[in-house]
């Protein structure tokens, strides 16, 4: 079965082809606050379809953009005292987005390109607009004319005629439609941007942000030509997959497609694939709004294996609840996995395994995990079922470690080692590699040990802890973490386990 996936431009199920490479770019972060979970649903969600593909033989080339330049990492410069400029902020708020994406088991993508490098290839898109006579400069501003695109709408299903205005208040008198969109925005940040973004008072020094120059005078890319410019740089002309949340498929996919075949005269993505929104307390999750759960804790709450598995348990597509509840339900799915896994790595590696013990019940419910896996992923990536087939192997692992081990009459016990092997590698292979889970594993060297230090280490912290030095506690807690231990906090005091 092919892999078929749900196509926003379509608007249906279609397959999914590609010739060789995969060309796969996602939407990423506008670095202005600290991750959070709504934003890491997109990166699991990119990282599985990149970890799928490689599975069903593709070289995927990923890319995935840093938003460094926008009106609200502007108002949040003077915040801190380190941060003099946009650019501070914006090189905090990436190094803790790298951090979480670290922490979270993604794959690395071939290249994060930030827009203050990509300037120079912006202003030439927004040129050769302007030469085909798609675009126009303004006050020292350029908008794109969406009339002159006879297909824009097309992603959005919308009719340019009923369109509302695009872009703040102050540029309406400056374009010719109203629904056109900025290119490239003369001057600063406007004050009043900077004002209703900043999360402190900035009194008379209200920030504007770096500026650069171009033909149309010194400005600031508009945020659509941005990733315009970003994926046609390292991607080429035409993307396989154009990956980003479901909130931006108007303006933001739209004015893409727009800019960018307006440009090149080729198609844009064959595929766009667009992700639900994550609920909390019954709102998306936003930094704006306030209701969000940061990457980090969330990391340091739950564990990067049951954050993954818990948004393995809703379809790409749809919105996502983040609840008491479902979190309650990733939890007891990767405790089923996890154990399951360690006792079939006991047993292979026990002197009862045996190279004649035959159970045909659990080699052949390995198979059936492995087809009816690949079936769901290649179901639009139904992680849900794909999830439910490693869960009915370790049914299978179980009742033969259960029964083997208890032995037979007067028989020792004999575990099948070729079939507990089989399926210790479908796990490691489906639940690792693919779904990108980590299972605990012994390494070289005394983990007794090991263990020891550890807890002297938490010993440690935790006198640092009640002695209100909080910040050194979380250096020794990150690095810890940096040497593969996961530390989890309770109201019994940490706990660790070695990932």
């Amino acid at each position: 079965m092919s892999l078929v996936v749900t196509d926003t431009l379509a608007d249906e199920r279609v397959e999914f082809t590609a010739d060789g490479d995969v060309t796969l770019y996602v939407c990423g972060l506008t670095v202005s606050d600290d991750p959070h979970l709504g934003h890491a649903r997109l990166w699991f969600h990119a990282d599985v379809l990149h970890r799928w593909l490689d599975h069903l033989g593709y070289d995927v080339r990923h890319v995935e953009n840093v938003t460094d330049v926008n009106e609200k990492i502007t108002a949040r410069v003077g915040e801190r005292d380190e941060w003099a400029e946009e650019r501070d902020v914006a090189e905090a708020f990436t190094a803790t987005t790298f951090d979480a994406m670290r922490g979270l088991n993604l794959l690395r993508a071939e290249v994060y390109p930030r827009v203050t490098e990509h300037v120079p290839e912006i202003r030439e898109l927004v040129a050769t607009l302007i030469e085909k006579g798609y675009a126009y400069e303004s006050n020292g501003s350029v908008y794109f004319d969406v009339t002159t695109f006879d297909d824009y709408g097309k992603l959005s299903n919308q009719d340019v005629d009923e369109l509302e205005a695009q872009g703040e208040p102050d540029e309406r008198s400056e374009k010719r439609n109203p629904a056109d969109f900025a290119l490239w925005k003369a001057g600063g940040v406007s004050e009043t941007a900077a004002r209703e973004h900043a999360k402190h008072d900035h009194g008379d020094a209200v920030p504007e942000g770096e500026t650069w120059e171009s033909s149309w005078g010194e400005g600031r890319p508009g945020w659509h030509v941005e990733c315009s410019a970003m994926s046609t740089t390292h991607l080429g002309d035409t993307l396989d997959i154009h990956m980003g949340g479901r909130d931006l498929v108007f303006p933001h996919h739209e004015n893409e497609i727009a800019q960018s075949e307006a440009a090149t005269g080729e198609t844009f993505a064959r595929h766009w694939l667009h992700v639900g929104l994550l609920a909390m307390e019954g709102e998306k999750m936003s930094s704006s709004i306030g209701n969000f759960w940061t990457v980090p804790d969330a990391l340091d709450e739950l564990g990067v294996n049951v954050i993954r598995t818990f948004y393995a348990g809703a379809a790409y597509r749809s919105e996502q609840a983040l609840t008491e509840e479902t979190i309650a339900e990733a939890e007891e799915r990767w405790e089923r996995l996890s154990r399951t896994y360690d006792r079939a790595v006991d047993a292979l590696d026990s002197v009862d395994a045996s190279a004649k013990a035959t159970d045909e019940d659990l080699r052949a419910a390995v198979g059936t995990a492995r087809d009816d896996f690949a079936a769901a992923m290649n179901d639009d990536l139904n992680l849900r079922e794909a999830t439910a087939a490693l869960l009915e192997l370790t049914d299978a692992v179980n009742r033969h470690v259960d029964e083997a081990g208890a032995g037979a009459g007067d028989d020792p016990p004999a575990y099948d080692y070729r079939g507990l092997r089989e399926a210790v590698e479908a796990f490691e292979e489906l639940a690792g590699d693919v779904l990108g889970l980590q299972f605990e594993t012994e390494t070289d060297g005394d983990v007794e040990l090991a263990g020891e230090l550890v807890e002297l280490v938490l010993d440690v912290r935790e006198a640092e802890r009640e002695a209100g030095n909080y910040e050194r506690a979380d250096e020794l807690r990150d690095a810890l973490r940096e040497v593969g231990v996961e530390i989890e906090d309770g109201p019994d005091g940490a706990t660790y386990r070695f990932e």
